[in-house]
């Protein structure tokens, strides 16, 4: 009987594409939530209503569906790494650019292009992994590429409460250019992948063929579309609305959770400090984002890819209402790490299913537009929970935010199981 494979077996290269992919995403979280951590301070600086504010998250989320689609489509074309690099210079100079904003509309604009990056960088990371590491170990692998979102968050929660002791908003913003120094890393020490080199090898070669023959040797490739085609169309359509509607939950209930904690009682928040807020912040991302994304590729790899999906979507409906209804600081604190372990940690199991329902050809599109693409119908997710809470209060909101992680579980019930399949 063969010894199960195990990370001590994986290539340097291999370590070196996990890697690249992880610190991608963190960074990608610590720029993208950097505008939540600060919303208060742009709010009462830029006077701002919470539904305007909210629009702005939503701005960048429509952005990041339409990157992560037209990533997807760049990285198929010049290649994983290349996308990857692209994505994070995107997003970082985009983020220090948010800090020199003078207005509504400045910010507006940075935070669109930065949106673009930021969805761009998931699937390009996503897919350089997927076929790059062994069937055994994929799950696990991209599981540990997502929980390095809560690393980011973390760090971001971090960076901006000590930044907002001695400075303003503008200077949180600032920092968020030095995850374009990763790049130089990544264009020496990073390979491309070798499944999409050879894919690429393969088209241009028959192109040249055909070029020389002057007549098409082969059948017309059917491309993108081939996703809304069977056998995929049903798994495509699936895997959308089940991200669309757990990140309508995710984004409208971390979005809003540091105003939540921050803004007075009389405004319906919790009344916590700038120090206060961060802390509970860190604890949430590194005692319950983190556990939660690491656990999923191997709660996945025991129970299957749907099983899980449909384990950690339920939980994280039956826990979010429970956290709206605390008002203990021991509580919030608690139940927040439990609903971060549960609501975030299902986005794991996206790239996994996703890299494994669907071929090379199209891979970083299909998975561009499954996951980016439910970010952009989840852009609304912000205003909409912003414009609740100021109708009816935060907690009132986040019952919203339940909900939707319910109907997640429900269309979660509707994936294939694919464990154990080998990358076409």
């Amino acid at each position: 009987m063969a010894t199960p494979l195990g990370f001590a077996q994986v290539t340097s290269a291999q370590r070196r594409t996990l890697l690249a992919a992880a610190l991608g995403w963190m960074l990608d979280a610590f720029d993208a939530m950097l505008y939540a951590l600060v919303l208060t301070y742009i709010m009462r600086d830029l006077g701002m209503s919470k539904a305007l504010a909210g629009s702005l998250g939503s701005l960048t989320l429509l952005a990041s569906g339409i990157g992560g689609v037209a990533f997807g489509f760049l990285a198929d074309r010049i290649g994983r790494k290349r996308a990857l690099m692209l994505s994070i210079l995107t997003y970082s100079i985009c983020s220090f650019a948010s800090g020199l904003s003078t207005s509504i509309l400045m910010l507006a604009v940075f935070r669109f292009i930065l949106g673009l990056g930021m969805g761009g960088e998931w699937n390009t990371g996503a897919t350089l992994v997927a076929e790059t590491w062994p069937t055994e170990l994929r799950a696990k692998a991209i599981a540990i590429v997502q929980s390095s979102w809560a690393i980011g968050y973390a760090f971001a929660a971090l960076v901006a409460g000590i930044v907002l002791h001695y400075a303003d908003w503008r200077m949180v913003f600032f920092v968020g250019i030095l995850p374009a120094l990763v790049t130089l890393w990544i264009q020496k020490g990073v390979p491309e992948s070798e499944m999409w080199r050879a894919h690429r090898a393969k088209t241009v070669a028959l192109a040249d063929v055909e070029a020389t023959l002057r007549q098409p040797i082969r059948a017309v490739e059917p491309g993108f579309i081939r996703i809304f085609q069977p056998p995929f169309a049903k798994h495509t359509f699936a895997l959308l609305f089940m991200n669309f509607f757990g990140m309508f939950a995710w984004w409208g209930l971390f979005t809003w959770m540091p105003p939540y904690l921050s803004l007075p009682v009389a405004q319906g928040g919790r009344g916590f400090g700038v120090m206060g807020t961060t802390t509970l912040l860190i604890v949430l991302n590194l005692f319950g984002m983190f556990p939660g994304y690491a656990s999923f590729g191997w709660v996945a790899d025991h129970l299957g890819r749907r099983k899980s999906f449909i384990l950690y979507t339920f939980l994280a409906a039956l826990l979010v209402p429970l956290y709206a209804m605390v008002r203990a600081p021991s509580a919030l604190l608690v139940l927040g790490t439990v609903v971060a372990f549960f609501g975030t940690g299902f986005f794991s199991g996206s790239g996994i299913i996703g890299s494994e329902i669907f071929p090379t050809s199209v891979r970083a599109r299909a998975l561009g537009f499954t996951y980016n693409g439910a970010r952009t119908m989840s852009s609304v997710a912000p205003y909409v929970i912003g414009r609740a809470g100021q109708a009816k209060g935060l907690s009132w909101a986040f019952y919203l935010c339940g909900l939707s992680f319910l109907l997640a579980c429900m269309v979660a019930t509707q994936l294939p199981e694919t464990k154990g399949k080998q990358l076409e």
